[in-house]
């Protein structure tokens, strides 16, 4: 997601540059604000704090583990009245306005990521009536609303309105639908990048492949969003044939990314003078495109590449990349907790917020034993507790109501 992720950091810089007044040479720099405990990573979360935290909770339900309840709290925390979502708000409890930098992607994921973990509707229905508000006559989303649809953001909206129980082909705008945008930036069978998703359009109407929008683009156009079950295929990838139909686009997608991996089982990154340098996030989204359209046989050896070779990059990248490599894993069938001999679980947790400890069988019998070696029994322990609680009970009882969302 390295193409979309940077596009949209230089919008939001160009747009928030333009709005600040400017400064006078002898103002003193603002003291950088501590980081709120809760929010996964220590890097600045002002352009991707929201998606990041989402990931990193889809990540772990994934996996099987029950994100902190804190976690899980910044993340609704950070809804604006209107259902959308800003990358980073410092301080929820002001309310959103006009300079407020929502975004669709920010949105979306974490509609994704708070309907799997369940108990959240209210948020959810809220934000994805906010998606609904601001898509395209096209049919798509841009990044922010009333910007030109593009594969990346229309696809992850895709994905929220799946998670959250919507048919995406039936909602519409102007008589077009997600999958009307999403056939409209597919590349035709022939010709270079054949299949491939672009991006946007180029400025003279053209459309250039684009490996980032082309993995997202197969998992838009299937109607899937960022957690995907291991797929059910052949193993064999499909040949390109002109698409009619979000189905057939998907399969020209996924074969266009299979023949980009098959030679050195990854894709290649597109920073001119880089050509030879592996593309590690754009290869664990294409893992998991692949496996979501079938092409399992293809997606396995893309996966046992990242394997090998992706760990350093995660440590280096922080939470979004290690809940994208657990979002692989767990597309193909993988342990993740057995990444080439990294737990991408574990350090995925490392970098948030820390678990309540649960209370283990064993513990509690370590507990009565060493109670019932007090000289004055475990029964007055127990009375004294009984008299005690009476008014520790009142207590307890307003402290959780104050800590309560």
């Amino acid at each position: 997601m390295n193409v979309r992720r940077s596009a949209a950091v230089l919008a939001a810089v160009a747009v928030l540059g333009a709005a600040a007044p400017a400064a006078a040479e002898s103002s003193p720099s603002p003291s950088p604000q501590p980081l709120p405990s809760a929010l996964y990573g220590d890097a600045d979360p002002q352009y991707d704090g929201v998606w990041r935290q989402s990931l990193a909770l889809l990540a772990q339900h994934a996996a099987g583990a029950e994100p902190p309840k804190a976690a899980v709290g910044w993340l609704t925390g950070q809804q604006c009245a209107d259902g959308s979502f800003a990358p980073f708000r410092a301080d929820p409890s002001a309310a959103c306005d006009a300079k407020t930098m929502v975004d669709t992607n920010q949105t979306a994921a974490a509609v994704q990521a708070l309907a799997a973990l369940g108990g959240h509707d209210a948020v959810t229905d809220k934000a994805v009536g906010w998606l609904k508000s601001v898509q395209n006559k096209d049919g798509g989303w841009g990044y922010t609303a009333g910007s030109p649809s593009d594969t990346n953001s229309t696809s992850v909206v895709v994905g929220a309105l799946s998670a959250a129980g919507e048919k995406p082909g039936e909602v519409r705008k102007g008589g077009k639908s997600p999958y009307d945008a999403l056939l409209g930036l597919e590349l035709p069978c022939t010709g270079k990048g054949a299949g491939a998703f672009a991006y946007q359009p180029e400025k003279d109407g053209s459309l250039t492949a684009n490996a980032d929008a082309t993995a997202a683009g197969v998992l838009g156009a299937l109607g899937k969003g960022l957690l995907v079950e291991p797929g059910k295929g052949d193993g064999a990838p499909a040949k390109c044939v002109k698409a009619a139909t979000p189905e057939q686009a998907a399969a020209n997608g996924a074969a266009h990314l299979a023949g980009e991996l098959a030679a050195k089982g990854h894709l290649l990154a597109a920073t001119p003078g880089a050509e030879d340098q592996p593309d590690v996030g754009n290869t664990a989204d294409a893992v998991v495109a692949l496996a979501a359209s079938g092409d399992t046989a293809q997606a396995e050896k893309s996966y046992a590449w990242l394997e090998k070779n992706a760990a350093g990059w995660a440590a280096q990248s922080g939470p979004a990349a290690y809940a994208q490599l657990i979002l692989a894993a767990h597309a193909t069938g993988a342990d993740p907790r057995d990444f080439g001999g990294t737990d991408l679980v574990k350090q995925l947790q490392a970098a948030g917020p820390a678990a309540p400890e649960k209370t283990t069988k064993a513990t509690e019998k370590a507990e009565d034993e060493k109670d019932s070696d007090s000289p004055f029994g475990v029964w007055w322990f127990v009375g004294v507790c009984l008299v005690a609680g009476i008014g520790i009970g009142f207590l307890i009882s307003n402290r959780t109501k104050r800590q309560q969302p």
